[in-house]
Order: structure tokens, then sequence, then C-alpha cells
């Protein structure tokens, strides 16, 4: 199952916290210990996918809609600097991206936490709620805060050189890493929107398209973050 991104405008930046209730009898960090707490994901639901590295300048990480939401705030977790090792894992029966990883060591894995940013406290939540973002474009991603600026002054450069001709930063940039003449080339593609700096996009489909997308954090003994996932489609 191919998801088509879909081209949409950019709307008011979104400085209000994200939540979402959800309703489930295992809570998602639960499903997601027992997912990725190893090496490999052992499932027959899903297909796992080492896709290639990003690298990140700064060690914040953003997690976002880059269509809607390139404001997002970083997480407040700092975390490694340089290139790193991404996976998806794909619902086997349906093709779609199930969740999106990144490894920043072989560390074992002691606790995961809900990944939030400056402005967020799990403690404010009810049960049943967490924090993530929302997608509208069909599209998620992973960047470098260093690499969500270089992007934001794409955009700007982009819409002050062509005017009313400006088509949005989904068909001037996102466009050509996803599709070609013949039709869609991936579910995923990593952009990079400044020649002059080496940070890179990791852009993704996500699950079966809109939705709102939390992120958890796996830390070793000492405190330090052995990966992030995102999940789409909850496999348990």
């Amino acid at each position: 199952m191919l998801i088509i991104l879909r081209k949409i405008k950019a709307s008011t930046p979104l400085n209000l916290t994200l939540k979402i209730i959800v309703h489930k009898k295992m809570t998602h960090i639960e499903n997601i210990q027992k997912l990725f707490s190893k090496d490999f994901v052992e499932s027959p639901l899903l297909e796992s996918f080492e896709v290639g590295k990003i690298y990140l300048s700064s060690g914040k990480l953003v997690a976002c809609d880059p269509l809607i939401t390139n404001d997002m705030k970083p997480f407040s977790t700092e975390f490694p600097k340089g290139d790193f090792s991404v996976l998806l894992h794909k619902e086997r029966e349906s093709n779609c991206v199930a969740y999106a990883e990144i490894i920043f060591s072989k560390s074992a894995i002691t606790k995961w936490e809900l990944a939030t940013t400056a402005d967020q406290n799990v403690k404010d939540l009810e049960e049943g709620e967490v924090y993530g973002y929302p997608v509208e474009s069909g599209m998620g991603c992973f960047m470098d805060v260093d690499t969500q600026q270089s992007l934001n002054d794409l955009e700007q450069s982009l819409y002050k050189s062509k005017g009313v001709d400006f088509q949005g930063i989904y068909e001037e940039f996102f466009h050509e890493y996803f599709f070609d003449e013949n039709g869609a080339i991936d579910q995923y593609a990593f952009l990079k929107p400044s020649e002059e700096h080496p940070g890179t996009i990791f852009g993704f489909e996500t699950g079966y398209g809109e939705g709102f997308y939390a992120s958890y954090i796996g830390y070793d003994a000492n405190k330090e973050p052995v990966k992030i996932v995102t999940e789409f489609i909850e496999i348990s």
C-alpha cells in the first residue's frame, strides 16, 4: 500500500501543547519496550529495514510533519552529535511504515520514556494521553534543529525569489525526492536543504497517513539515549 504525499498549505505556527488521548489495553510505552529493547525487532507482523544515516549537528532532535509544523520545538533530551543509523519498520500486511527509529548506541536499554519538548511535562497528562505531533501531509520526519533552520531559511528564500510563482515548500523542495517521471520513488528520503550545512532531513510516509504520533526514547543505565522510536501503527 502506497500513501501519496499530498501538497498542503502551511498553517499558523503551532505554539500550543500537542497531546492526544489514546485508549489501549496495553500502553504504548509498554508495547515499545516489548518491541525495541533488543538489538533487533522480533515480530512476524513487521519487516525491518536499515535505510541510511541521519546527521545531527547539534544533538537537538526534532520530529514533525515538515509541511505543517516546521517550527516544532526539539525534544528536551540531548542526543549525541554525528551520523546515526535510521531504520523503518513496516507493517507486513499493508506495507505501511509502522515505526521510524534512530539508533545512537548499542548499550542495553534500562528505561523507556515518552519524548517531550521543553514546554511539555508528562505529569500534566491525564491517563491515556500522550504528547506527539500531528500529520496532515502524510509525511513525518526527523531532523536536527540546525537542519530545521536550514529548511525554514530555504522556504523563505524560495518565497522571496519566486513571489507569486512560489508553489509551497513541498512542490519546490520535497516532491523531487519522492517522485520522478516514473512515479513514486520510495516511502522515504534523505533531504538536504542546504549546500553549506551537512544536516539531513529523514522524511517518510506516516502509517496510514494523517494522524497524531508520539515518540519514545530508550535510555541506558547512565541515562544516555540509546534509540528513539516514533510509532505510527501500533503492532502488538
